[in-house]
């Protein structure tokens, strides 16, 4: 097992701390760890895709979970798979494609670990059918304060507080997932730009189970009667007999593309507002006015975070804040104030994405619930940031919607309980079954959780 001090942050790199990383190749490695845990307690981290502070512990430890990578069984009859928390998702896609089988939900990237996909409760494009990650575990081992290992299985209040428990309850060692049936490795993709805000939301409610995945890209610099204009995608696995004969052969061929080397363009999100406001123009108008049955590869549709250049490994101004939240769906007017407030301050807000949530999970942190989700990204430095993320933080609270904690390092402490009404019960099973907290984290502290 390796140690050594390091400064961790978030993606989004706003708000670095240094801690001991332990990295272990056994159980009984990370037993040990977390047992002999200093006095600020231990967290576990995989790849350090999670945009806020969940994943870091100041002045403590860490469990860099990636070295226990073992995909253990693939029931390719049943449809699951048994593997270790350090399995990526993007290895499980190489190993379970060729086999007919995918991941039942990813994110917008596929570069996370198994366990960060349990603590987060990740969801994709697909939640409105598919829910979010947690739904598709079947069992999870998990190593708790005193060291030892326990299985935990849905329906029970352990689980309920880890799926999306941002690593708080123990450190999921290893899952049982259910997975989906697939004949190709590419999706048929349907495209259409919508005007504004109502008429993308028009499009997504318009959703049938004949396209699982859907979401939308916003233009939140436009104005007028274009704002919250949109690029809405659709989208499902292809069946075999929309593919070209020459492309059948090797339908089930992973092909996640390479990730380009330098850039083309400078992002969006380090230009001025006007150059940032001509390539979103850019953007929209280049998109078609309706196409349908395109035929894309999965990672060019569901991991569009993976398709460029990893600026968040910029320093300075290359920091940022990736804000999310959700409201219901008949909260659809307080979307539409966000987003005016959001075109009219001229925030030089990128990558937004709007898309129409299904019903919420089993875990009482999980992020997602009926309704509405809007993520966009903003400069950390942008001069009153804090000021307008408070405000959309009380706009929020007050329509009974929440900000999701994996993306968050900055919200206050007091809004958390209107927006997670479980968290007493919570915190209640954490004095349970880790009444020293053992488990700690820069989130846990900044947010009493």
């Amino acid at each position: 097992m390796s140690v050594d001090t390091v400064s961790l942050s978030g993606w989004g790199r706003t708000a670095p701390t240094t801690a001991l990383r332990f990295r272990p190749r056994t159980y009984d490695d990370a037993a040990a760890v977390v047992r002999g845990r200093g006095p600020r307690g231990v967290v576990a981290r995989g790849l350090g895709r999670a945009h806020g502070d969940a994943a870091q512990n100041a002045g403590g430890s860490v469990v860099d979970m990636t070295a226990l990578d073992r995909i253990r069984a693939v029931d390719s009859v049943a449809g699951t798979v048994v593997c270790e928390a350090g399995v990526s998702l993007h290895r499980l896609m190489e190993t379970l494609l060729p086999l007919g089988w995918f991941v039942p939900v990813t994110p917008a990237t596929r570069h996370v670990t198994v366990g960060g996909a349990i603590g987060s409760d990740v969801h994709g494009r697909n939640h409105r059918t598919a829910g979010s990650f947690a739904r598709h575990v079947r069992a999870l081992e998990l190593l708790t304060a005193d060291g030892e290992v326990r299985t935990v299985l849905p329906g029970t209040d352990l689980f309920d507080a880890t799926a999306g428990g941002m690593g708080l309850t123990g450190v999921v060692l290893s899952a049982t997932l259910s997975l989906r049936r697939v004949t190709s490795s590419l999706m048929s993709v349907d495209t259409a730009r919508a005007g504004d805000l109502d008429e993308a939301l028009a499009r997504l409610a318009a959703c049938g189970d004949r396209t699982p995945y859907a979401a939308a890209w916003i233009d939140l610099l436009a104005r007028g009667r274009a704002t919250g204009r949109a690029v809405v995608t659709r989208g499902e696995h292809a069946p075999l007999d929309a593919l070209p004969a020459r492309a059948r052969r090797t339908a089930l061929t992973f092909r996640p593309g390479q990730l380009p080397t330098a850039p083309a363009l400078v992002p969006e999100g380090l230009l001025g507002r006007s150059p940032a406001a001509l390539l979103h123009a850019i953007r929209y108008h280049g998109a078609p006015t309706s196409r349908a049955g395109e035929l894309q590869r999965i990672s060019t549709f569901l991991h569009p975070l993976d398709a460029g250049p990893r600026w968040s490994g910029l320093p300075g101004r290359g920091a940022r804040v990736r804000y999310e939240f959700t409201v219901g769906h008949g909260q659809a007017e307080t979307l539409h104030r966000i987003v005016r407030q959001l075109t009219v301050r001229r925030c030089p807000a990128s990558d937004a994405v709007l898309q129409r949530f299904g019903d919420g999970g089993p875990g009482w942190l999980s992020f997602p619930a009926p309704g509405w989700s809007l993520s966009f990204s903003v400069p950390a430095g942008l001069p009153g940031l804090a000021r307008l993320l408070d405000v959309l933080d009380e706009e929020v609270a007050a329509a009974g919607g929440r900000v999701c904690l994996a993306k968050d390092a900055r919200l206050r402490p007091g809004l958390v309980a209107a927006m997670y009404p479980r968290l007493p019960e919570f915190r209640a099973l954490r004095e349970a079954v880790d009444p020293a907290g053992a488990f700690r984290s820069d989130l846990s502290r900044r947010l009493a959780l």
